[in-house]
């Protein structure tokens, strides 16, 4: 049988996300037959893999699944939580399979948040080389310039790095609020509120209405769906990756 990478039998097995993987193996946290690993060493499915001590168990066949939520505010995006916070992973409960959430909202943020226990889905996804737009609905404070569309819309300078260019819409003006949709294609860490906080704006909400081609629609918040199928092909080719 051909062997894979280490991080991806990791990913597939649904731990984490073959980032986080390639992370631990740097760490050396990740054993194979009780020797540690490097990155670019593989392994069969009749190999011990253990993490921490831990031993991975590894299917042969993987039932993966794919899930949209439409998270509410409160929430965090985490698997567990040590400050006793309300975790999405709360709002899963009646889901069989062990799946994780593939990138995170802030805890005041909501809106769509996609899990799966497809690594390699995930990471594509995630990849900062994909460039898989993500559209969010958000409320800010007091009124917005013409000079802040355009600067949102070329890009912001965040931790010394400009963000990618962002698509950014006026959806309805009322005195001391505006609604705008911005869409981005790249995920780093509050992006959309630490971008509109530097143009001098309060953002009062903010929701996320779709990743790639797939959209939340009238999913009520704190519910689940799983993906179509036509959902899934349309991601994979927004990845490159249509079959």
């Amino acid at each position: 049988m051909e062997k894979i990478r280490i991080q991806k039998m990791i990913a597939d097995s649904g731990y984490c996300s073959r980032r986080k993987a390639e992370a631990m193996i740097e760490q050396g946290r990740v054993k194979l037959n009780g020797h540690p690993v490097k990155l670019g060493d593989k392994c069969g499915f009749k190999d011990l893999i253990t993490i921490d001590g831990e031993r991975l168990y590894m299917p042969r066949k993987k039932n993966f699944v794919y899930i949209m939520l439409n998270k509410p505010r409160g929430y965090v995006t985490t698997v567990s939580d040590d400050l006793d916070r309300r975790c999405v992973m709360d709002l899963l409960e009646d889901v069989e399979e062990r799946v994780y959430p593939v990138g995170r909202l802030d805890r005041n943020s909501e809106g769509l948040l996609l899990f799966t226990n497809d690594g390699e889905f995930a990471n594509n996804i995630m990849h900062p080389s994909r460039h898989i737009s993500k559209t969010y609905r958000v409320t800010v404070r007091p009124d917005i310039t013409d000079e802040q569309l355009v600067r949102l819309s070329e890009g912001i300078e965040i931790d010394g790095k400009m963000t990618l260019p962002a698509t950014v819409v006026v959806k309805t003006k009322e005195p001391g609020r505006v609604v705008l949709l911005m869409t981005i294609k790249e995920g780093r860490n509050r992006q959309i509120r630490r971008m509109c906080e530097a143009v001098g704006l309060e953002v009062a909400r903010l929701r996320r209405i779709s990743i790639g081609p797939v959209k939340l629609g009238v999913l009520k918040p704190g519910t689940w769906r799983e993906l179509t199928a036509e959902e899934l092909r349309a991601l994979r080719t927004a990845m490159g990756k249509g079959k």
